[in-house]
């Protein structure tokens, strides 16, 4: 599909809607559509996607900031009539083979009305897209904008439906708001919420992103990080138990352990194949990753760091340990640990830490994690965020069938 998003500005201009259409032509260029940005001001910030300056769509052009003097007087200027014509001529080429344009703002908002009003025109004509309002904003129901709005023609455009065209506003709480502004069911305005490019916002490494997403990381309820080399004295198989009893209670919970098999006793690998046994026979081969079968020579450091930054809690079930490293590691992530209860442990992690007997029962081990993160309100949100709002996810749920819809 030919795909064009509309707005007064563009990356590399700063501001939330720029962010949020630049994301949107990302994901939709990743898709395999056609994508173009029309807007006053910006530039090619994906080679992938087509950039059409037409410099009367910028909200601060000179002229256009003229205009908007006289209409926040309730003046309609004599110009108001030929810029909508000059804005309509100059868009019409940009929208040359488009399917679907997606205006982001310009019908909400009255920052550039000749703009609106050149829109609501082409519309009507009968090859125009199909054309989706998507509104962050909206004027006629915030306070710091009254005084700038008047009855009557250009304004009443910003709050009155448009047939034919789909809205989207960004939160329900913006869905009520605008059903209640254009008098209609709040069930034809659909909500598509903003979300975050989790492994730019996180810096993650390439390879942490791809992990990830093999392993389906994004979507663990509660992720748990085993940060060790694979050696008895680690008390893996512990770890493997309790996570199938921690299964029955949070069946999205994900194990990822990062370390290879220890390199000083060949005893390890068999140790390795006999962990793996165990993994199939409990039924945990999408629920613990062992890295080592996908990088057997272990992992950079920065990628075992980036798997702290998105897990929710580090678990260290120990026979035994002379110091334990990852328990700084959690402390400086910011995050959980659940470790055994042996004395270099207690040493290190004091009254930080929840411990167990290195000989406990599984399901006392998955209770005492399950307990513990279920009455953590940061947990609860974290792994909310993490699993609804990243864009891979909201594209998915959300502008998918929108994108099908409009074929």
């Amino acid at each position: 599909m030919k795909i064009a998003l509309l707005h007064y500005s563009a990356p590399p201009i700063i501001g939330g809607v720029e962010s949020v259409l630049a994301q949107h032509a990302r994901l939709m260029a990743s898709a395999g559509h056609e994508v173009r940005v029309i807007a006053g001001r910006g530039g090619v910030f994906d080679r992938r996607i087509q950039f059409v300056s037409v410099p009367l769509l910028d909200s601060r052009h000179s002229t256009i900031l003229d205009c908007k003097t006289q209409l926040d007087k309730g003046l309609i200027p004599q110009s108001f009539s030929l810029l909508t014509e000059e804005i309509a001529a100059r868009l019409k080429p940009a929208l040359t083979g488009v399917d679907l344009l997606i205006a982001h703002n310009v019908c909400s908002l009255h920052k550039n009305l000749p703009l609106t009003a050149a829109l609501e025109r082409i519309r009507h004509q009968p090859d125009s897209p199909k054309l989706v309002l998507w509104h962050h904003d909206l004027a006629w129901t915030s306070a710091r904008y009254r005084g700038e709005l008047h009855a009557g023609h250009p304004w009443d455009m910003l709050r009155r439906p448009w047939p034919g065209t789909t809205l989207v506003t960004i939160s329900a709480f913006r869905r009520q708001e605008l059903a209640q502004l254009l008098d209609i069911p709040a069930d034809q305005i659909r909500v598509i919420p903003n979300g975050l490019d989790a492994a730019r916002f996180l810096k993650l490494a390439a390879k942490t992103t791809e992990l990830a997403g093999k392993l389906d990381l994004w979507n663990a309820a509660p992720l748990l990080l085993l940060p060790v080399r694979i050696t008895k004295r680690k008390n893996l198989e512990l770890a493997l138990n309790a996570m199938a009893a921690l299964l029955a209670r949070l069946p999205e919970a994900r194990l990822v352990i990062t370390g290879p098999a220890g390199a000083h006793n060949p005893a390890n690998q068999q140790y390795f194949a006999d962990l793996k046994s165990l993994q199939s026979g409990l039924g945990l081969e999408n629920s613990v990753a062992f890295l080592a079968d996908l990088q057997p020579e272990g992992l950079p450091d920065e990628v075992v760091a980036d798997l702290y930054r998105i897990s929710d809690a580090v678990l260290l079930p120990s026979w035994e340990e002379g110091f334990g490293i990852p328990l700084i590691e959690a402390g400086f992530s910011g995050i959980p640990a659940f470790c055994s209860d042996i004395p270099s442990l207690r040493e290190l992690g004091g009254s930080g830490v929840s411990y167990f007997p290195p000989g406990s029962a599984p399901q006392q081990v998955a209770a005492l994690i399950a307990d513990t993160l279920e009455g953590n309100p940061q947990y609860r949100q974290r792994s909310r965020m993490r699993r609804d709002y990243r864009w891979e996810t909201i594209y998915a749920r959300h502008l998918v069938p929108l994108l099908e819809e409009a074929q």
